[in-house]
Order: structure tokens, then C-alpha cells, then sequence
């Protein structure tokens, strides 16, 4: 794992889009995961925090040419009971804030599917579906409050796969913002879980703002624990945090993750 603390929300951006570009550009004879004549496969998350970084992309792409014709996304969660073309559905989120602006083909941008008749078996298939992509290379990841990612809340399963899960409160009144009133936002949503994150080769964790300093140092310098759901990046092989100064304020050992930033390699890539 691989704290880098920043100076500014625009520079965590950078930085995060720095990483995915190198991804969509690599050789895809590197990863033999992946289906012939396709290139990355991209975990996308959704919310607020990641938006910056799809900006940053979509200029890269209408400037230098980055192209994601040949990547397939795939998304972290999805409201159960919100049809995809409700507008705070992150079927539409998505395509809003990222699809629209590049040339990624719609058509392999996936999501699970909140309003499907059996959610059981749409949890199933959207594990399987994502292992028969190859599973995701690089995988973006926002943090919760309460120290969620997807919407894994306090307690769930390290080991767990896409399935139903109930918000909490807190997350509620967190995402009530995109909604018309709190009463709007729904109970429950299908998420990626844990253990389906972890499968990605490459996980990259974005936070910004003082709101979000304590769940950061619970997430990494905390304890492994189910009450800290965003802790289980502390296993992965290849995890990057990409802070501000303001979500870094709460960790103890900041000072160290300047310098052992500041001295990377310049050979060695986030």
C-alpha cells in the first residue's frame, strides 16, 4: 500500500488519471486475462469524489488522444428499485460525468442492475460477468465516512462478493444531496463486495476534504477490521491512496509518506 498525500484536490486528479491513462495504454499483450483486440478493463466508481479524475480524462481524450475505445468499465454498485434511466441512478451517473465525453462504447460500460427480478441471481451474474472480462486492472475506490467503499457499510464480510446490501443512515443523509429530499434515497442497493474489489490487480483510493480524515486513518493506519470496510486495501498487492492535505490531516505518519514520495524511484510507477 501507497500513501501519497498531495497539495490539492486538482493534483489528486492528476494523479489518478495519470494512473488509468498508463493502464488504457499499456500493451494489452501484458495482461493474457484479457478477450482479444481489447485493451483495459476499468473499475469505475461513482459519487462525487471521482469526478474531477473523469474530467481530467475526458480533456485528455478531446486533447491528446487518449482513447477508451477498446475498454470495457465496469461499475461498483447500483440503487436496487431505481430504474437505469432515473437520473441519481449510477447507470446514468456514469454517463453523465464520463462515458458521454470519450469514446467508450456504451454498450461495455456494465453495471449491476438494481431493478432486475431476481437481485439474488444479478449479484451472481455480475461476479461472473466481471471474471469473464478478466477481471479489472485498475479499479477507482472512493471512501465513506464511516469508512465504506462501494457500499460495503461498517461490518460486512472482508471476504464478500456482490450482493444486497442495506445503507446506513449516514450514508443516506451523505448522498441525500443528489436526491430531492432524504426520504428519497433508497434502503438498499447491490454492490461489489469486498472480496470482488480485492480481485482487481490495482486499486486506487482517492479522498479529499477534512470530512474524510478519520475514515482514511482508520482505512490505513487503523487496525483490519469489518468496521473499517475500507481497511481491506491493506491485504491488496497493489493498493495506491491518493490524498489532499486536508483528508491526510488525521495520519500519524504523514511526514513518512511525503518523504518515501518524494524519494520514489523515478523508474517506479504508482
Amino acid at each position: 500500500m501507497e500513501i501519497v498525500i498531495l497539495d490539492g484536490v486538482d493534483a489528486v486528479d492528476r494523479t489518478a488519471a495519470d494512473i488509468v491513462e498508463r493502464v488504457v495504454r499499456a500493451d494489452p499483450a501484458a495482461n493474457p486475462g484479457r478477450s482479444a483486440g481489447s485493451t483495459a478493463v476499468l473499475g469505475l466508481a461513482t459519487g462525487s469524489t471521482p469526478v474531477g479524475t473523469y474530467r481530467e480524462l475526458a480533456r485528455r481524450h478531446r486533447e491528446d488522444g487518449l482513447s477508451f475505445a477498446r475498454c470495457r468499465a465496469f461499475l461498483l454498485d447500483e440503487y436496487i428499485g431505481l430504474s437505469k434511466t432515473a437520473e441519481q441512478s449510477y447507470f446514468s451517473f456514469i454517463r453523465q460525468n464520463f462515458v458521454d465525453h470519450v469514446d467508450l462504447d456504451d454498450a461495455a460500460v456494465f453495471s449491476p442492475d438494481g431493478d432486475a427480478d431476481d437481485i439474488a441471481a444479478e449479484a451472481q451474474r455480475y461476479d461472473a460477468a466481471i471474471a469473464a472480462a478478466g477481471g479489472i486492472d485498475v479499479q477507482i475506490l472512493g471512501i465513506g465516512t464511516d469508512g465504506h467503499i462501494g457500499f460495503n457499510e461498517p461490518g460486512s464480510s472482508l471476504r464478500s462478493r456482490t450482493r444486497v446490501k442495506t445503507l446506513t443512515e449516514q450514508t443516506r443523509v451523505d448522498n441525500a444531496r443528489f436526491f430531492d429530499s432524504p426520504e428519497d434515497v433508497p434502503h438498499h442497493v447491490l454492490t461489489q463486495g469486498l472480496g470482488t474489489i480485492d480481485e482487481a490487480r490495482h486499486l486506487v483510493l482517492i479522498a479529499t476534504g477534512e470530512s474524510k480524515a478519520d475514515a482514511v486513518a482508520a482505512a490505513v493506519e487503523g487496525p483490519l477490521t469489518a468496521f473499517c470496510p475500507a481497511s481491506t486495501i491493506q491485504w491488496h498487492p497493489h493498493a495506491t491512496v491518493l490524498l489532499d492535505e486536508a483528508a491526510a490531516s488525521s495520519l500519524a505518519l504523514a511526514e513518512y509518506y511525503r518523504y518515501a514520495y518524494a524519494n520514489k524511484p523515478r523508474w517506479q510507477h504508482l
